[in-house]
């Protein structure tokens, strides 16, 4: 079993929690849902961007439990509605919308719009804090993709059923798991942050152990997006 901290996962959306438990997981790294800590708060995501709501629902996680702690941001930014839903995409039809319903509204919203104007990319922003709630760490990816006029698929959730991967022809709501898992913007952000997370939570481990500070502090990796991966075959 590794030594390394273990995360506290601060989102309380079990879908994308699971999806970005298990995208750590095969990374070695350990997290606990917050909801396993009934004294956990609830963050108001306040910030004007996924990074900053990122940020936001870390440090105020680990700082109430005194836990190393792992949030994330994410949401639809579609071209022609000037980068909506954006922050607002799990509450774009009302504080307490279905994926339904939001999927709904985001229709009526690009109606009339040209297929070749209905570009979108879905945004996700990773964070970590210490237990002093400090940012250790942040980064940011993206996938980019295209709104189509009708739901396709059933799998994936949110607004997945809309979002067509071009390369595949498929949206995510129809792309297998082992797909999605490789071109998400969740993946994509995973894969920026898991070195310099696997580095430091080792470092913060050996320094414990070890009964010395580690001085040096590890500034927030880039968050500009990788380069496009090679493509998996379809499932």
């Amino acid at each position: 079993m590794s030594d390394r901290p273990i995360l506290v996962l601060a989102s309380r959306n079990a879908k994308k929690a699971r999806e970005l438990a298990d995208l750590l997981a095969t990374h070695g790294i350990q997290v606990r849902s917050v909801l396993d800590y009934p004294t956990a708060p609830e963050v108001d995501e306040t910030g004007m961007t996924f990074g900053e709501n990122a940020c936001l629902k870390a440090a105020t996680v680990a700082r109430s439990l005194g836990e190393w702690t792992i949030a994330d941001d994410s949401g639809l930014m579609v071209d022609a509605l000037g980068g909506d839903p954006g922050v607002r995409s799990a509450r774009y039809a009302g504080e307490q919308a279905t994926d339904e319903e939001n999927n709904q509204r985001l229709l009526q919203a690009l109606q009339g719009v040209p297929p070749a104007q209905r570009g979108a990319r879905f945004v996700c922003a990773l964070a970590v804090a210490d237990a002093t709630g400090a940012i250790r760490l942040q980064v940011e990816d993206h996938c980019r993709g295209q709104m189509l006029t009708e739901s396709h698929g059933f799998a994936g959730f949110g607004y997945d059923p809309l979002f067509l991967i071009p390369e595949y022809h498929r949206t995510f709501g129809e792309l297998g798991l082992a797909v999605k898992s490789f071109l998400s913007h969740r993946a994509r952000a995973t894969r920026r942050l898991i070195h310099p997370l696997v580095a430091l939570l080792t470092d913060t481990n050996a320094s414990t152990t070890g009964n010395t500070a580690d001085p040096r502090a590890r500034p927030s990796t880039s968050t500009a997006p990788a380069a496009a991966a090679e493509r998996p075959g379809l499932p």
